[in-house]
């Protein structure tokens, strides 16, 4: 009999590997941006080992940088089609027909940072419903989200303050900032940043760039607008969500879901904390590079959120949008409006 069993045990261990094997779900991760800067440090070394970890190894990524499997523009698609990626990195604003809602954040000139951005977009996504919805419609559901740093002015001369920024002309990729320049009295252009950007600094038709602070060192914009306004309180509004393609998402075991979730709480607790600690280190590095780097007195941020006239863009845009359709609009709009004046009048 003893013959018998072992033969028996072995041919049901084989039957019951495949079983096993086919427990580890890979994920092939999208993202536009390489690896290197904080953004992608901090997925790449904090959330993909927590999806793991908490997993107990049966998600695995498989992650793609660079652009190699899908541009910042076309990010939504991709993953939205899951041929070639499962998840990845897609920025609202290159897909504001699909995701009109997601714009309203680029629309404050001052916001949180930090901690307190963390939380602030948490609470969004929590207590409006209206957002995963939308991304629900979309084909995509968010199980992370990421945040830039601060909005910086970089400057081809001296500027004493914003009010310097007067009859010059700066680039801004945002329709919501060059609303914000043209109120400030500044000329807003856009164009895509490269050699058509670098010719325009050189020949002194562009006086400057409103860009994030970490892209403005990592694009070297200091070597042609050296002189730099700062402030944590300058609201980018820039969020990266970290979706997933819908029917993965469906057909996920819901202790795989549950620990996607466990893990972006984890990347949670540290990622305000990681942003604080190298925000002055990059102004150093961009001092160091020959940067004049100023940051702006409370007074003066609160100078540049009057002249900037936000609210009235605002209602503007909700006008614009309910002219489509977009019934939603106003009260989703007046709700993060509540929610950020909240945030920024937290301690």
């Amino acid at each position: 009999m003893e013959l018998i069993r072992k033969p028996l045990a072995f041919a049901l261990a084989l039957l019951l590997l495949p079983a096993a094997v086919s427990a580890t779900t890979t994920l092939r991760y999208t993202d536009h941006e390489p690896l290197g800067g904080m953004r992608t440090r901090f997925i790449h070394d904090v959330f993909f080992p927590a999806v793991e970890k908490e997993s107990q190894g049966r998600l695995k990524i498989e992650a793609h940088w660079g652009g190699e499997l899908s541009t910042s523009y076309d990010a939504l698609r991709t993953v939205r089609e899951g041929k070639t990626a499962d998840i990845g990195i897609v920025v609202p604003e290159y897909a504001a027909k699909e995701l009109p809602l997601h714009q309203i954040f680029k629309s404050f000139p001052v916001g949180p940072s930090g901690d307190k951005q963390i939380a602030f977009f948490r609470r969004v996504f929590t207590e409006i419903p209206a957002f995963p919805a939308e991304l629900k419609k979309a084909g995509i559901v968010n199980v992370l989200i990421a945040t830039g740093y601060p909005l910086a002015f970089f400057s081809t001369h001296p500027l004493k303050n914003l009010e310097d920024i007067k009859g010059t002309t700066w680039r801004s990729a945002s329709f919501w900032h060059q609303g914000f320049l043209r109120n400030a009295g500044a000329t807003p252009v856009t164009m895509p940043w490269g050699p058509q950007t670098v010719e325009a600094f050189k020949t002194g038709t562009l006086d400057g760039i409103m860009v994030n602070v970490d892209s403005g060192y990592d694009l070297k914009i200091q070597k042609m607008a050296p002189d730099v306004l700062v402030s944590k309180e300058l609201w980018l509004g820039h969020v990266y969500l970290l979706v997933m393609n819908q029917k993965v998402w469906n057909e996920l075991a819901q202790q795989d879901k549950d620990a996607i979730t466990r893990a972006a709480g984890i990347a949670y607790k540290t990622a305000g904390s990681v942003m604080d600690s190298n925000y002055e280190p990059q102004l150093d590095a961009l001092r160091k590079d020959g940067a004049n780097v100023r940051e702006l007195q409370h007074s003066e941020v609160t100078h540049w959120k009057q002249v900037t006239r936000y609210q009235d863009a605002q209602a503007q845009w909700v006008k614009q949008q309910e002219a489509q359709g977009n019934t939603l609009a106003a009260p989703v709009m007046e709700k993060v409006s509540v929610m950020m004046t909240e945030s920024m009048n937290s301690r």
